[in-house]
């Protein structure tokens, strides 16, 4: 097959996989489900790789592009008020993600022991980052057998985005659903298009070059923590780092979905209703785990039960930070836990992880979308 056969034939498939991602993320999003453009692409691509078998493309350039836009925004979340915060409370903030991670070991273990899964995947499907983050952290870690940590991160994901507001709103928490404020959260975290201007001109080139020459230097999930370290520091001079339209975080989760449903290989798991089951499992306790972890914050600092919860669940921060404006609870001290967890964990596990690994038995190698 000539060049100019291969490039149609890869645009061609290029087109299928986007307009396969665009479905399913409309179809989430008229369903009203949790980061609609991200699940929604990722299950779609899914269905569709396994129907039509070889049709699919996606470039890691673009999924790269995704990380980098998630990037900035970790970074934005990065204010005065959230430092001080991290600074005030890093003895707690140290101590509660260092329970909560050996909580996650042990879940790890566990399942390791009354599963056929190796350690390692179950480690890593157990580690309570970010969606995005954490596959990315399993991508760069040999021997992961990532379809299993995919859908174990999905299962525990949409088990915390689902099980934490129903807990917020129980009446052990006593807290009240008011819509009006959900949606005044939501219009203030995201600009539209014109508000980006001028300032974008400068944190867009740097952001990009910070996760190159990140990769460059083999810098752990460097499209993703390149760009939140320089728009932090951008903003630390005085530069004001402008919000981004909600399109154009649609479009990053997009652009990260589509690349994930590619990754998952369903046929390829063994003994599909355990693995779920574990995961579903899996998720209930890590939940409860930080239910617990907020009792325990709540009798070393004065802040309330719906803070303390927010701040510890291993969820996604935007979610969080969407919950606790809802809410009214401090925001600055959720935003802080929040990003001190996802920093602790892509700062000091992968040389934890790597040096675990050292000792532990060779998993299934790590899959690639083709």
């Amino acid at each position: 097959m000539g060049r100019q056969a291969i490039t149609e034939t890869n645009g061609f498939a290029f087109l299928i996989t986007l307009a396969t991602a665009l479905g399913g993320g409309i179809i989430f999003h008229l369903l009203n489900t949790p980061i609609p453009w991200l699940l929604g692409p990722m299950i779609a691509v899914l269905i569709g790789t396994n129907v039509w078998k070889g049709k699919y493309r996606w470039p890691g350039q673009i999924r790269n592009t995704g990380m980098i836009i998630v990037g900035y925004t970790i970074g934005l979340s990065m204010t005065g008020s959230a430092l001080r915060e991290m600074g005030e409370q890093l003895p707690t903030m140290c101590l509660m993600t260092v329970i909560l991670l050996l909580l996650c070991g042990g879940i790890a273990y566990a399942v390791s022991k009354l599963s056929d899964t190796d350690f390692k995947t179950a480690l890593l499907g157990s580690i309570p980052g970010g969606l995005s983050q954490v596959l990315a952290l399993a991508e760069e870690t040999k021997g992961v057998n990532l379809t299993v940590v995919t859908v174990t991160q999905v299962v525990r994901l949409m088990i915390i985005v689902i099980g934490i507001p129903l807990l917020v709103f129980s009446p052990v928490f006593g807290q009240v659903h008011d819509a009006a404020a959900a949606a005044v959260a939501v219009t203030a975290k995201h600009n539209d298009w014109a508000g980006l201007f001028p300032n974008i001109l400068v944190f867009a080139p740097v952001c990009a070059l910070c996760a190159i020459a990140g990769n460059r230097i083999n810098f752990p999930t460097a499209f993703l923590l390149g760009p939140a370290l320089a728009t932090a520091i951008l903003q630390g001079i005085g530069l004001h780092g402008p919000s981004l339209p909600a399109g154009l975080i649609s479009a990053a989760q997009l652009m990260i979905g589509t690349y994930v449903g590619l990754l998952l290989k369903p046929g390829k798991l063994q003994r599909k209703a355990r693995t779920f089951a574990f995961a579903i499992g899996s998720g209930l306790v890590l939940m409860l785990c930080a239910w617990g972890l907020c009792e325990l914050m709540t009798l070393l600092h004065p802040v309330s039960r719906p803070t303390a919860l927010l701040s510890l669940a291993p969820g996604g921060m935007d979610q969080m930070g969407i919950l606790a404006h809802e809410i009214n609870a401090d925001l600055s001290m959720v935003s802080g836990y929040q990003l001190f967890r996802t920093f602790f964990i892509f700062f000091a596990v992968p040389p934890l992880l790597r040096l675990l690994f050292r000792i532990s038995p060779k998993g299934s190698r790590a899959e690639q979308p083709h």
